[in-house]
């Protein structure tokens, strides 16, 4: 079934790319709505990873802003996913930014989006994780806050709150770059408070669940020192690196829609995410594994994310361009490598860039 569906959405991208970019992503959606409920296919064993207490059938999973409602995670499992993460959601329902608010760059294989946390609130999304039921696969939920919150900080209380009993694992957003003023609680003492607030919150669920915190690639050295000391004080369970970047990097072909405000995401963000990752990597010691997203674009691009830091990947704008059957191209070369790489297999992989992507300049 998933060899199939993805032949079909490959052949669907020509079509799809006629309509806007939004509009088609919503066509992409309905259609994964309408598949059967599929076990997920069987895993090369070398693929398997232990990371956040979870077992993960393969470390390949889908990015928050795909499936932001909650409509299709099963589907997601189904084509071959390790694990799927929704969201971003936020207590109240809310629009987002006017439209138009995604663009494709398709000469740079990259999206520019603005969509502002678009989605149906907590209790739509909670409705559909509830009807999951015991189904197996590992789906986390993305949380964030309102645009017009009062109390940012509560807004990812309340999702800490609710979602326990559904969530495999908890992602705080505190990167994007389309709610004003949002990646403030980056900063030291903000993302100190938020972090204490929300491990208690977990604490006083009782549910365990584990915590993550996704960061912005646009983060200097001496920022990512106090970032991750912070995320070590507080015990959070990982990290995830990065969300899109306000930055254009040099090269751009797409230069009339490079202009579009909004965070870009795709193959021209590798370098600095890369970068980014490696530098988090670093810092962390070994305290906590890393999900790294962000450029990749091609099975080699995902093995340089597993050298630069990951333990585990997330695809997104690369499947506007390449559909499904990216899925089954990086897992085939994730096996090949874990199995050249002897015992241990992708641990050993992860990263032993590192230390030298930290020791070039900073990416332009």
């Amino acid at each position: 079934m998933s060899s199939l569906v993805g032949r079909f959405g490959a052949l669907a991208l020509p079509l799809l790319h006629r309509l806007d970019a939004e509009t088609a992503h919503g066509m992409t959606i309905a259609a994964l709505r309408t598949l059967p409920p599929t076990p997920a296919p069987a895993s090369d064993p070398a693929l398997a990873v232990e990371a956040f207490g979870l077992s993960f059938p393969n470390p390949v999973g889908i990015a928050a802003g795909f499936d932001k409602n909650a409509e299709v995670p099963d589907a997601l499992l189904g084509l071959g996913l390790g694990f799927s993460e929704v969201g971003t959601v936020t207590p109240l329902p809310q629009a987002g930014n006017p439209r138009p608010r995604m663009f494709r760059l398709p000469a740079d294989m990259a999206v520019i989006n603005r969509l502002g946390f678009n989605n149906e609130g907590h209790a739509a999304a909670l409705a559909r994780l509830k009807l999951r039921g015991a189904r197996p696969g590992i789906v986390g939920v993305n949380i964030g806050a309102n645009k017009d919150s009062t109390d940012r900080i509560a807004d990812y209380v309340k999702g800490i709150e609710l979602f326990g009993p559904v969530a495999a694992y908890f992602t705080v957003n505190v990167s994007s770059p389309n709610t004003p003023g949002l990646r403030d609680l980056q900063h030291e003492a903000a993302l100190d408070e938020l972090l204490a607030r929300v491990m208690d919150a977990r604490a006083r669920a009782a549910t365990g669940r584990p915590v993550l915190v996704k960061i912005a690639p646009d983060l200097l050295p001496a920022d990512l020192d106090t970032i991750v000391a912070v995320m070590r004080r507080r015990q959070v369970d990982g990290m995830i690196v990065s969300n899109t970047t306000i930055s254009r990097p040099n090269g751009l072909r797409e230069t009339a829609t490079a202009r579009e405000q909004g965070g870009l995401s795709g193959r021209p963000l590798l370098p600095l995410a890369n970068r980014t990752l490696a530098e988090v990597f670093v810092r962390a010691e070994g305290q906590f594994p890393l999900i790294g997203v962000g450029g990749i674009h091609s099975a080699a691009s995902a093995l340089q994310k597993i050298e630069a830091g990951a333990t585990l990947i997330q695809l997104y704008s690369a499947l506007v361009y390449r559909g499904m059957p990216l899925v089954d191209e990086i897992k085939a070369e994730l096996a090949r490598a874990a199995k050249a790489a002897g015992p241990g297999g992708l641990a050993r992989l992860v990263g032993r860039r590192a230390a030298d992507l930290c020791a070039q300049p900073y990416p332009g």
